[in-house]
């Protein structure tokens, strides 16, 4: 009677270890995931929000984008299993993200708006710029964000990431697709880019 006692009093220890254990385990696995995420964020943090600007012109939707962004990669940590560099990782999600948010605005823009109002409201915009030559450092790269703007989805992708210094073959993860697709894209887009830029 007493063995069977303590058999059930050491089962009754063994669980409560491994209960413990668990939490433990399940509280530093937290706490890991929280400091690799802060650590990825404070890294990419620059990359992120280069990437968005390339996608979005206001300032309150590109923190909005980021936050997304942000909360994506949160969620999407635990599956990384370290099969690409994490800056791939973390432009593809921002990439998703930004794709997503392009398809919705065209679409708001079709039913809202006649196409060539919109464009007529660009030429507007563009109207009111300085010349380029004349522009500071800032005002290069606000127009040079909005020029990018104007491209194609897939273009924009490509020079975005090709401007934050990434090789052919980290776009080609980002986008899933091949390092010659990344090319012929990349071409496009800087001929597109400079007929923008040499317009105003």
């Amino acid at each position: 009677m007493n063995n069977s006692v303590e058999l059930v009093s050491n089962q009754k220890d063994r669980f409560k270890t491994t209960r413990t254990n668990a939490a433990s385990y399940s509280l530093n696995q937290s706490l890991d995931h929280q400091k690799t995420f802060t650590e990825w964020m404070t890294e990419h943090e620059k990359l992120l929000r280069h990437i968005i600007t390339g996608f979005e012109a206001k300032p309150a939707i590109q923190d909005e984008l980021f936050q997304e962004i942000a909360l994506n990669i949160w969620r999407a940590l635990p599956k990384f299993r370290f099969d690409s560099a994490v800056k791939t990782f973390v432009a593809r999600i921002a990439h998703n993200v930004l794709a997503t948010h392009v398809a919705k605005a065209v679409r708001m823009v079709k039913a809202d708006h006649d196409l060539s109002d919109v464009s007529q409201e660009a030429e507007q915009d563009e109207k009111q710029l300085t010349p380029f030559q004349s522009l500071d450092q800032k005002q290069r790269q606000q127009r040079l964000a909005q020029a990018i703007r104007q491209l194609k989805l897939d273009q924009q992708q490509v020079i975005t990431l090709a401007l934050e210094g990434m090789s052919y073959q980290e776009i080609s993860e980002v986008l899933s697709i091949t390092t010659n697709l990344v090319g012929v894209r990349l071409q496009r887009a800087k001929k597109a880019l400079t007929q923008l830029l040499e317009a105003v």
